[in-house]
């Protein structure tokens, strides 16, 4: 009788509101751990890939944009990362070791909705950006669509349906949920992609964002970027837990971890992970498994926390693009021609475009007034007529020359 009571106790479920799913147990168990969540992959490090039902079938066309947007991506990198060094613009921050993540842009759709974070721009590029949106926004020109108002690498469009991008760290993801609240009430087929670094899963609003999104069954994604640091502070140093991932699941989240220098790992999660969070309501959370090959910004110096052996190596052992164009080689779908014919050919548009955006004047001095109050208050009138005032004065200090109407229009 006594055994037969003590399988009956086992075997009923604990009704409590507060953790539904759980069943009663007479041992007494602290937990600190569960099985590691694996990593997703299709290619391995050679770009073979390792089960054929995985392969995604898409078109030559379809594959080898991706690839070129992974080159123009690594080159304007360069390019603007020197400018930075040579004085020309004052910031910039790298995708180095991280481009593969423009597989998850291409898993989307054009109307879903982007919140970045500031290591994206790879997705802007692969919907459409063009490289003169880039220069102009970094060189902040009267051609940038921001009006100056932004500091360099921190983009957005309208058009594209790409929050612009703020330096914060993590602000962006209670919005997305918040946005992907109102995109369900809409009735829209759409979601919300939100990009974040594993650093960023360290603040308050990471918790808050997934919690919302969870309870309130969001149609977001929220893509975390694990390259190692956040900024000079290693993952070691950062949790003791099995990485971002195991977070969502104690959300009560849909989630899954990639190899994020895997193109095809990435797509494909991505394309599952939009179809659970449209069709579903359900959010996701992809953590994207990687390894920062370049420093953090132009304002760190990663060689002062770690060795340039350690980086070597990563650069060595597993490039996303190396991977991925052996696997187009493979197909037969690009060859060492084409490789060095692009390369020259973008290289040059994005010098072009780099010196173009150099030459052009600074917004009109009258965009600091602008855009944010329809008819502007008593206290904006004042500023603008306290810095004409002042420009009146010491016109030496002030080369409106530089500037869009040269402040005539002030």
């Amino acid at each position: 009788m006594t055994t037969k009571l003590l399988k009956n106790t086992l075997d009923e479920k604990a009704s409590y509101p507060g953790a539904t799913e759980s069943y009663f147990t007479t041992e007494m168990k602290f937990i600190q751990s569960i099985a590691p969540i694996p990593t997703y992959r299709v290619m391995d490090l050679h770009g073979k890939v390792i089960d054929p039902t995985q392969e995604p079938q898409v078109s030559k066309e379809f594959a080898v944009k991706i690839y070129k947007d992974m080159i123009t991506l690594n080159i304007m990198d360069f390019i603007l990362y020197e400018a930075q060094r040579q004085g020309r613009i004052s910031f910039y921050m790298t995708n180095y070791g991280e481009e593969a993540y423009i597989g998850s842009a291409a898993a989307l759709d054009s109307q879903d909705v982007i919140y970045g974070q500031y290591r994206e721009s790879g997705v802007l590029l692969y919907r459409g950006f063009t490289l003169d949106n880039f220069m102009n926004q970094c060189y902040s020109n009267e051609n940038d669509i921001g009006k100056g108002r932004q500091m360099p690498i921190h983009y957005g469009s309208k058009e594209l349906n790409f929050q612009t991008i703020s330096s914060p760290v993590a602000t962006q993801l209670p919005q997305a949920s918040g946005a992907a609240y109102a995109l369900k009430r809409s009735g829209k087929k759409n979601c919300i992609m939100c990009y974040f670094g594993e650093g960023a899963a360290s603040e308050g609003d990471f918790h808050s964002a997934l919690n919302v999104a969870a309870t309130m069954k969001c149609p977001v994604i929220f893509f975390c970027r694990n390259n190692g640091f956040a900024i000079s502070t290693p993952t070691l140093e950062q949790y003791k837990g099995d990485g971002i991932a195991s977070r969502g699941i104690g959300y009560g989240i849909d989630t899954i971890r990639v190899d994020g220098n895997d193109v095809w790992a990435v797509y494909n999660a991505t394309k599952a992970a939009r179809q659970l969070s449209v069709e579903e309501h359900r959010p996701v959370l992809l953590e994207s498994m990687t390894y920062r090959v370049s420093h953090h910004s132009t304002s760190d110096d990663s060689f002062a926390y770690r060795s340039k052996k350690e980086v070597e190596y990563w650069k060595q052992l597993d490039n996303p693009i190396v991977r991925f164009r052996k696997w187009l080689e493979d197909k037969n779908w690009w060859s060492e021609h084409e490789e060095n014919s692009f390369r020259t050919s973008i290289r040059k548009e994005v010098l072009n475009a780099f010196s173009k955006a150099e030459k052009l004047l600074k917004p009109s001095i009258t965009d600091l007034f602008n855009d944010v109050y329809d008819h502007p208050p008593q206290n904006i009138i004042d500023q603008r007529q306290k810095l004409k005032t002042l420009i009146e004065r010491y016109p030496e200090n002030y080369p409106l020359k530089n500037f869009k109407n040269e402040g005539k229009d002030l």
